[in-house]
């Protein structure tokens, strides 16, 4: 079974993030980044699929020439190859634009099975997986926590707040994971070894037939008008208990409405 699995290089959340300022879209260049780390669960899974059986895993990306640092931790913790799809003109784009990208460039690989993290750790919406799947025309199966393949079908359970729903559909599909669907592998010495020979593929819009003026900024359906840095926090208030310290606690909680 081929599978391909979108990944997404992030912003580092222990660093200082922050906007460009002038497009005042998410800073990606100036700032640290790395594979975002719900990806690594699909990566897992897909490893683990292949692994039982015969196949191999494409991992693919889109986003500037530091991207490709996703597309290296996915080569080490064991996938085939890396497809990186990198050029200026996708700077900005939503998650429309993205999806778009990504399935233009799905159509050109060989594949049973799409798989992708719950969300990325920067933008959170948990949409690609769906859009892939429209854009494709295939089923989707998405934010499961246990997956389960069986010859031409592929089954999820899906946890709820109230119930649990199991999903089948048939391959070749969009799958969505979440964190509880395994413990993701640390690269080993010979994984990262290995994954120096592994070949990875660069594509532009014009390679994919996309038009740019159907992706970046300009094309997507919402944009940040203005931002500004959070204020420095304040010192807090000491209460000094004379006695009085839970007549003072509970004034201070009623004044900020939180009683």
């Amino acid at each position: 079974m081929n599978i391909v699995v979108c990944v997404k290089y992030v912003p580092d959340a222990t660093g200082e993030r922050t906007f460009d300022a002038t497009d005042n879209t998410v800073d990606r260049v100036g700032v640290d980044g790395l594979l975002s780390e719900l990806d690594e669960y699909a990566i897992e899974e897909a490893l683990k699929i292949t692994e039982a059986s015969d196949g191999e895993v494409t991992v693919l990306t889109v986003g500037p020439e530091q991207a490709s640092d996703a597309v290296r931790k996915s080569l080490q913790m064991g996938a085939s190859k890396g497809v990186h799809v990198c050029d200026d003109a996708i700077a900005g784009s939503d998650s429309v634009a993205t999806s778009l990208v990504l399935a233009k460039a799905i159509e050109k690989l060989e594949y049973d099975l799409v798989l992708c993290g719950l969300a990325s750790t920067d933008g959170s919406m948990s949409v690609v997986p769906a859009m892939l799947a429209e854009r494709l025309g295939l089923p989707q199966v998405t934010l499961v926590s246990q997956v389960s393949v069986d010859g031409s079908t592929i089954t999820g359970r899906r946890d709820g707040d109230t119930a649990t729903e199991i999903v089948t559909a048939s391959l070749p599909a969009v799958v969505s994971v979440t964190d509880q669907t395994n413990e993701p592998r640390y690269p080993s010495f010979k994984g990262i070894m290995a994954a120096k020979k592994k070949p990875v593929e660069k594509l532009t819009l014009a390679d994919l037939g996309v038009d740019a003026s159907d992706v970046g900024l300009d094309a997507a359906w919402t944009r940040v008008t203005s931002f500004e840095a959070r204020p420095p926090r304040t010192a807090g208030t000491i209460v000094t208990d004379e006695g009085d310290g839970g007549a003072q606690l509970a004034g201070f909680l009623a004044d900020k409405k939180f009683l």
